[in-house]
């Protein structure tokens, strides 16, 4: 029998995963093995952060009962041998992990280790989720495939922490907030494969309002304010499997509020502002991650980042540079060429903002999304919305909705 349906196509769920038919054979198996003791369960506290049952009949397994589960580590899957077992284990939907890890030891091992996430990685087996906050220290996250919903723990920061602004970067299996306490800056870091948060070392040279992207485990952070309001043109790096700051070349221009993004595996600053008299900054700064080295891109900003609007908001697709003109209520694509933006059509009506505060627009995978919602229009919600490039003209589906009391403060992609 095939563990993996020969009719999942890439449109059932556009990432390759595989059926929840296998998903429901497997936990019924793992339903008739021990549990593993109720001290490991609660130590990995994933189980009970997933809302609603992922789990359908079986439509294309013949007998499940054909998939035998074992205990031993070595072969997870009995029937089939560890490396096969893994095989199958890559290609489930991580909304399913929660629930298979709580109950066998051997695949709690698996996942609670992060071995999991990178044979994904090797495979190029990637699901990007949302992760937002609309409270001071709650974070919640959303499976734009599967529709799934997720509540983080709570961050545990002191009242200073609570109330400062925060900036936020996902890199590889975490999730880490910069904010201050009493103390100054601090950093908090949320592990997936924990469902916990620690604090964290800090930056060389602590600073906020900078210019940030992740690709794969390594994030940049590129100029900002120092703790004396001084704009500066530091830049440093973090390595998610270290949790080490490394200081690299600074930026030709000093800057403030302006934004980052990964593009053609190169690293670029756009917008904000900087100088003597804090104009905005029409170019963008590109560093070649090899080279080590900076350039100017003349004109690469699209505004934003000056007196009371916020940093640009960029989102990059399949590398295609994209932008929310939330002054025009547009979304515009970069011509690489042509050095130019160009409009390519609106954004939602119902995505409110304040000079493009209170919106979250973002490159997620293969779509480009946006996190908002209407204010003042009765029950306040946050609502998510999607397009993706690759299928057409720019047109936005709602795939994500539920109420909020506030607007949205951070929002960060994860993918793994």
């Amino acid at each position: 029998m095939s563990l993996v349906s020969n009719n999942y196509t890439q449109e059932s769920n556009g990432s390759g995963f595989a059926t929840e038919d296998l998903i429901e054979a497997l936990t019924s198996q793992l339903q008739k093995m021990p549990l593993v003791s109720k001290e490991d369960v609660d130590d990995l506290e994933l189980k009970l952060a997933y809302n609603g049952s992922p789990y359908s009949p079986s439509d294309h397994i013949d007998d499940p009962s054909d998939i035998r589960l074992d205990l031993d580590t070595n072969s997870l899957i009995h029937a089939i041998g560890r490396e096969n077992s893994i095989k199958v284990l890559m290609r489930c939907p991580r909304y399913s992990y929660a629930y298979v890890a709580s109950l066998n030891g051997s695949f709690r091992d698996l996942i609670k280790s992060g071995e999991i996430y990178e044979v994904r990685s090797k495979n190029q087996v990637i699901e990007h989720w949302v992760y937002f906050s609309c409270h001071m220290l709650k974070w919640e996250a959303f499976d734009p495939v599967n529709k799934k919903w997720m509540n983080l723990p709570m961050i545990n920061g002191d009242a200073c922490f609570e109330y400062s602004d925060k900036e936020s970067m996902a890199v590889g299996t975490e999730l880490l907030v910069l904010g201050k306490d009493v103390s100054g800056q601090a950093v908090y870091k949320y592990n997936l494969l924990t469902n916990s948060w620690t604090e964290e070392r800090t930056m060389n040279k602590p600073r906020c309002l900078f210019g940030s992207a992740s690709l794969g485990k390594i994030a940049i952070f590129a100029g900002g304010v120092d703790g004396n309001g001084k704009v500066v043109d530091t830049v440093e790096s973090y390595d998610g499997e270290t949790g080490a700051w490394e200081t690299l070349p600074s930026l030709l221009k000093p800057r403030k509020m302006s934004s980052g993004v990964f593009m053609d595996g190169r690293f670029y600053v756009i917008g904000g502002c900087g100088g003597s008299d804090m104009k905005q900054l029409s170019c963008g700064e590109e560093y070649d991650p090899i080279a080590k080295k900076w350039k100017v891109i003349p004109n690469m900003s699209p505004g934003g980042g000056v007196g009371s609007m916020a940093p640009p908001l960029l989102a990059v697709v399949d590398n295609e540079l994209y932008v929310a003109d939330c002054v025009a209520m547009e979304v515009k694509k970069y011509d690489k060429k042509l050095k130019v933006w160009e409009s390519i059509g609106e954004l939602p009506k119902r995505a409110d903002h304040m000079d493009g505060w209170g919106i979250a627009f973002r490159g997620c995978g293969d779509r480009v999304i946006i996190v908002g919602g209407p204010r003042g229009y009765g029950e306040p919600y946050v609502e998510i919305f999607s397009w993706v490039p690759k299928a057409g003209p720019l047109k936005w589906t709602m795939i994500g909705r539920k109420k909020s009391d506030n607007f949205v403060y951070n929002c960060a992609i994860m993918g793994c």
